[in-house]
Parts: structure tokens; sequence; C-alpha cells
């Protein structure tokens, strides 16, 4: 599993090419080819009166894309990176999914989009369908500071987010195969407190036990492929503690795992990873366990 081709999606208003430069570090990992997509909605081209289409509001947006993308490319290509671009009209999510297999692209990189509750409560979001129906690592990118700035390597601290599940395998695989890109992996495994309050203190001491031991194990493979990987056991709400550990160790960046869910399940059962896209403030990679 390696990453040497990117989807970077951008809307313009919410990603920037100086968020593009922030995961050239991929580069040493193999990254050498940056496809752009942008998604000229039908609604921006409507007209505001009638179901009509307004042909010069489309070729205006998609020259505007044109001319950003040109520029875009020429400094990448004075990096000796590959480069392809994409502008289409219609739905964001139908869209992506549909370069990504085009494009053969091992890495989605996105914004997330932000709704109102009761339209994301019955609509959902793009992120959420996205990450719902792509067989491919998704990135949800956001800037880590309030001021817009971008962080000089997201990938410099990772936080990676285990539980032992099919989806951890694979999220295992595509992290070691991102070796050269990343710095530190900080692994953690949330035990829930409900289930540990179940138990007796002796099994409760032998659950801690086993689990540290597979982290201790995790962290060994990661040290033979010389990684930085040190092991982290908390207790509680994962995604309380995900966000409570990213915080602690001063992650640049969060990973996890997910597996496929309807979007009915997936609202009213709840996802971690799912959760964590609409919330963190933290750039999201999400691995799904029928990666391809």
């Amino acid at each position: 599993m390696k990453t040497t081709t990117m989807l970077f999606v951008s809307e313009f208003e919410e990603l920037w090419f100086d968020a593009l430069q922030s995961l050239m570090g991929l580069r040493k990992a193999g990254l050498n080819h940056v496809v752009f997509l942008h998604v000229i909605q039908r609604e921006k081209v409507a007209m505001r009166r009638g179901t009509g289409y307004l042909k010069q509001e489309e070729r205006k947006l998609r020259e505007i894309a044109d001319i950003r993308f040109i520029d875009w490319a020429e400094t990448l290509f004075e990096e000796g990176m590959e480069v392809g671009a994409h502008i289409a009209i219609g739905n964001v999510v139908p869209k992506i999914l549909s370069v990504a297999e085009i494009e053969k692209v091992d890495l989605i990189v996105t914004a997330r989009k932000r709704r109102g509750k009761l339209e994301e409560l019955f609509a959902g979001s793009e992120t959420s369908d996205l990450l719902r129906r792509t067989v491919k690592p998704v990135l949800i990118y956001n800037y880590l500071s309030q001021s817009g700035k971008v962080g000089e390597n997201p990938f410099e601290r990772l936080l990676l987010a285990l539980d032992w599940s099919v989806s951890s395998e694979k999220v295992l695989d595509f992290v070691l195969s991102l070796k050269g890109a990343i710095k530190r992996v900080e692994i953690i495994h949330v035990l829930s407190e409900k289930g540990i309050g179940k138990l007796s203190k002796m099994e409760a001491h032998k659950v801690e036990r086993d689990n540290k031991k597979r982290l201790d194990e995790v962290c060994d493979v990661f040290a033979k492929e010389r990684f930085d990987a040190r092991p982290h056991l908390y207790i509680g709400s994962a995604e309380e503690q995900i966000e409570k550990g990213a915080s602690e160790h001063k992650a640049t960046m969060i990973i996890v795992g997910t597996r496929r869910a309807s979007v009915w399940k997936e609202k009213w059962s709840g996802s971690v990873a799912h959760s964590l896209a609409e919330k963190s403030e933290l750039p999201l990679l999400v691995v799904p366990a029928d990666v391809k």
C-alpha cells in the first residue's frame, strides 16, 4: 500500500494551496502525483428564478478554477511533481468518487463541509457521505488554528487510534507505508468505562494488562521500521479520549479506521470516525476497512 497519487479536492473557500504544500512531506513516502478537483455545484450556476441554467456563469467559474489550478500546477511542476486537474459540474461526492476511480488515487484530501444541525440530521453531511461510500483513505483537512494558519507538516506527529478490529489492521498497514513522512506515532487504545465497570478488580487489571501488551507489540512493529512510536491506554468515551490524547501529546493529526454503515445506522448508532470527522479541530485521516 503506497501513497503515490493524491486527489486534492478544493472548493477554494475552504482549502487552499498552503494546505497542499503542508502535505508535501508525503513525497518522502512516495507521493509523486497530485490531481486537483474542483466541483461547481449546480445551484451556483442556476438562475435565480425558474429552473434555467446560466452557461455564462459556469464558464466564469470554470475559468477561475482553471487559472488557480494552472498557478498551483506550475509550482508543483518546478518541484518535479506530476499534476492533473478536473473541473466538474454536479454533486461533490459522486464527482470525487468518479475522479478517484479514474485517476487511481491512493489518498483523497478534502475539507470538512459544515451544515446546519437540522440539515445534517436529515440529509447528512458531504463528509459523512464520502466516508460511507469510498474505499480510499480520506484526509479531512482542518487548518490548525483559528487564525487560518496551516501547520508545517500535519504528518509530523500522528495520534493513531486502534480498536483491534479489521479496520485497525488496515490503518497499521497504511501508516507503515508512510515511512519517512512521519516523525512520531502516538498509539492509543480506549477501553470502555462502562465495560470495565462491569468487571471485577482482578478482571479489569487483566484486561488492562492484555491491552497494554498489544499496544507494546504494535510499537515493536513500528520500532522495527524505525518509527518513533509510543503506547497509551485510556478509559472512557472513545471520541472524547482520542481528542484528549491528541491534545496531551500535541498531535498534528488523528488517524482512525472505519467500517461501512448505512446512513441511518451511522446517525443513530454513531461512529467514532464519522463523529471526529464532523467535530475534530485537527486534520483527520480515515482509512476504510475495505481500502483498495
